[in-house]
């Protein structure tokens, strides 16, 4: 199972902002329960198996702690209930995402698809995401709603983006950042918004908890695709290469094309998204490894970090904003 951002924070210290965000993600978790349960068992049992196989849980995470990095006051009710309603949107993406890739398990633990078939986790996902829609009609803040709902289509329009470039190994740096953004930042970047407007924050605070939010959500992201070449299988629960094994070109393969001879080119894309062997990954991990694609895209994270720490440099000087900065961090050095 994945580190949660509670484990994160248990092994930072005592501090009591720490235990505060703490016991707010235990109520998101709790209210997620809640939301989960329905009067169709099949829609109860694939909700319950999402939520057990766990996750950081760090979009109710932003959407809290935004709100507390603006210094001012807030509804702590209504950062859980949202909280929960961005983390359900993120559930049903996931839930769709491994029917789509045909992943056999996540997280370590077997997906709602290879356990509940196909058509009940892409029906159940759109019941999750109907009913973090219904979250936000009740909590009835129209600018709060059009934020969200505006990043729902970037990042569904983003998952298209990502396949209309499957197969084809040329991809841009540029071109595939894009759609990093789509999919995820611009995500991460509404839970802070999110956050900021529920606290009632200027628009300068607002603009710069969405440029944390867009720093962050790449680097995580980016941190994903470097995972998926040299993650621990035990913590991440997944095969490396699968990218690869796809046809999904992302960061550590297109910066290593650059670094290839004309033969060593020619190789890599022979198995590109064609039944590479053991030992084609083998040669690509090692070609990655010494060539410096990983140091690459370790920099390119790290200037993502330091995008997202400056970002937030204009926030009042508070244990808020420090934490921030230290998920931020948390973001960049986790292992699955």
């Amino acid at each position: 199972m994945s580190a949660t951002l509670s484990d994160f924070v248990s092994k930072m210290g005592e501090n009591d902002l720490l235990q505060q965000i703490a016991a707010e993600v235990k109520l998101v978790e709790i209210e997620l329960n809640r939301q989960v349960d329905s009067q169709v068992d099949l829609v109860s049992k694939i909700g319950k198996h999402t939520l057990e196989a766990g996750g950081k849980r760090l979009r109710p995470a932003f959407v809290s702690l935004s709100a507390k990095a603006t210094g001012l006051p807030y509804d702590a009710d209504r950062a859980i209930k949202l909280g929960a309603c961005m983390e359900m949107i993120h559930m049903a993406t996931l839930v769709h995402d491994d029917v789509i890739d045909h992943a056999a398990t996540r997280r370590g633990r077997a997906t709602a698809a290879a356990t509940f078939g196909n058509t009940g986790a892409i029906l159940t996902g759109d019941v999750l995401l109907s009913k973090a829609m219904s979250l936000l009609a009740h909590d009835g803040d129209i600018e709060i709603i059009r934020r969200v709902s505006d990043a729902v289509v970037e990042m569904a329009e983003g998952e298209v983006r990502e396949l209309e470039l499957r197969n084809i190994f040329d991809v841009s740096e540029s071109d595939h950042l894009a759609v990093l953004r789509m999919k995820t930042a611009s995500f991460i970047e509404s839970c802070c918004e999110v956050g900021a407007l529920i606290a009632g924050a200027p628009l300068e605070i607002r603009n710069a908890l969405k440029q944390y939010g867009h720093h962050v959500g790449l680097a995580f992201q980016i941190v994903d695709d470097l995972l998926d070449y040299r993650g621990s299988q035990d913590r991440t629960g997944k095969p490396l290469a699968i990218d690869y094994k796809e046809g999904c070109a992302t960061l550590p393969l297109i910066y290593l094309a650059s670094k290839l001879s004309t033969d060593e080119l020619k190789q890599a894309k022979a198995h590109f998204g064609n039944g590479a062997s053991d030992a084609d990954i083998q040669w690509l991990l090692n070609c990655m490894k010494d060539r410096g694609a990983f140091s690459e895209v370790e920099h390119r994270a790290c200037s993502e970090l330091d995008g997202a720490v400056n970002a937030i440099s204009v926030l009042p000087n508070s244990d808020a904003r420090e934490l921030l900065g230290a998920v931020a961090r948390f973001v960049f050095r986790r292992d699955n």
